[in-house]
């Protein structure tokens, strides 16, 4: 099939590119960043913003499905984050339907449960977004639930924080204390539940949003790691991994978001709210509706998960050492947070 990857140049973008690729899929990446990859000779790369209208033919044409994983993330402005997560999504909804796009697959979160007071977290439970980020992924699955009632196909995947090949972002924190030889602070004891989820299963998922019945996929879908632990025991795989000896030290909670919430204030934090305010808490959904409807059940845990990753950035530390931005592609800037290098 022909494939239209919006953020195609990102974490998530690459990794489903390649898997595609592997599979004799035609893809074209349509993102705002350049497509810096061995793979833009194997593809039809359009570099543009989601938003602009005039392009859209041109992004659309022979396309069988879209793939939505275009998102202004957590550290960018709230106005970057509303009219691109919400008014793009529509904007390339619009689109969809006149272009009669057999499937378009959206590419949502678990921000947009909030901070909840129960787990695990099924499809209807409430919706209670946690800073722009969330609300706007609440807005946008609004949206696309109204393109569905139009009768598009609209499959919307709600995943963990995913982790893989090219990732960065926040968890380029855990990876530089591991590879640099220090212990790792958590918030809490570490002895909270928390699933992840492997990005490779994210993109086998979603394959199966494309082959299935329209019945089985035009739904909202959790996604995450079937076999998982705590944080503490998550976290700590990395640290063994690299093999220095290191352990996870837990930090005292309150203090800790008190301190987070007033760098993040002053712009001196990588962390955003939704991070710091879920790390120390239970964080797990429910798969029961995707293994039913799709027959599938993800394969890595979190450890492995991890360790893949880790993996990764230890063969391409010395390229990605000295950049920096607001990607998962990146590692974040860490303000004040630099210190606890010196402290851990």
């Amino acid at each position: 099939m022909n494939y239209l990857i919006t953020g195609g140049a990102g974490f998530m973008g690459i990794n489903l590119i390649r898997y595609l690729l592997a599979r004799g899929h035609q893809v074209r990446s349509y993102d705002i960043a350049p497509f810096d990859y061995p793979e833009a000779n194997e593809i039809s790369v359009l570099q543009g913003d989601i938003r602009d209208r005039s392009i859209h033919q041109q992004a659309f044409e022979g396309v069988d499905i879209v793939v939505h994983c275009a998102a202004a993330l957590p550290l960018c402005s709230r106005e970057e984050i509303m009219s691109t997560d919400v008014e793009g999504t529509r904007r390339l909804l619009d689109t969809a339907e006149k272009e009669k796009i057999d499937r378009f697959i959206h590419i949502s979160s678990t921000a947009v449960y909030g901070v909840p007071d129960h787990h695990p977290l099924f499809e209807d439970d409430s919706l209670i977004g946690v800073g722009p980020y969330g609300e706007a992924k609440i807005l946008a699955e609004q949206v696309c639930t109204e393109f569905r009632d139009k009768g598009l196909c609209i499959p919307v995947l709600r995943p963990k924080s995913f982790i893989g090949p090219e990732r960065l972002g926040a968890f380029e924190l855990l990876y530089d204390f591991a590879y640099n030889r220090h212990n790792f602070p958590v918030l809490g004891s570490g002895d909270n539940r928390y699933q992840l989820l492997d990005v490779e299963d994210l993109c086998e998922v979603v394959q199966l949003c494309a082959n299935k019945d329209q019945s089985a996929v035009n739904d909202v879908f959790n996604v995450g790691a079937a076999r998982f632990g705590t944080l503490r025991q998550s976290f700590q795989a990395v640290l063994d991994r690299a093999g220095h000896g290191k352990r996870i030290i837990g930090l005292p909670l309150t203090p800790a978001i008190w301190t987070l919430r007033v760098l993040e204030a002053l712009h001196l934090s990588p962390l955003y709210q939704w991070i710091y305010e879920t790390a120390g808490k239970e964080s797990f959904v429910g798969i029961d509706k995707l293994v039913d409807r799709f027959e599938f059940t993800p394969k890595y845990s979190n450890e492995e998960a991890l360790i893949r990753n880790f993996d990764w950035y230890v063969a391409n530390h010395d390229r990605i050492a000295n950049a920096t931005g607001v990607t998962h592609r990146v590692p974040w800037k860490r303000g004040a947070l630099q210190v606890a290098r010196y402290v851990f």
